[in-house]
């Protein structure tokens, strides 16, 4: 998918399940057009690190993401960290496998 950044917003450490605390996890809107899609880029997982967003807002990029579907037991990121979807909750969230700058 390629398209604009918007609203990056940084989000505070979180646990996995596992109990592992993740950092320098962050959230997007990738825009194109009329189209939105809310993007998800995960933390670095057992070791507390500082990491800035890879992209800044208005940022023209590409994006590889893996797609998830609402209602399929699994997580998500959210502004409270890792959340898991229950089957009232219609989370669709790309989370970002890859990401570049697009060059025009």
């Amino acid at each position: 998918m390629h398209g604009t950044a918007r609203d990056v917003q940084p989000l505070a450490p979180y646990t996995v399940p596992n109990g592992d605390n993740c950092y320098g996890a962050y959230l997007f809107r990738l825009e194109e057009d009329e189209a939105t899609i809310p993007v998800a880029v995960l933390g670095i997982c057992g070791r507390p690190l500082v990491r800035d967003p890879d992209i800044e807002d208005g940022e023209r990029i590409e994006v590889s993401a893996t797609i998830q579907a609402p209602s399929h037991g699994g997580y998500y990121l959210s502004f409270k960290g890792l959340k898991a979807v229950t089957e009232q909750e219609g989370v669709v969230q790309a989370v970002a496998d890859r990401i570049l700058p697009l060059i025009e």
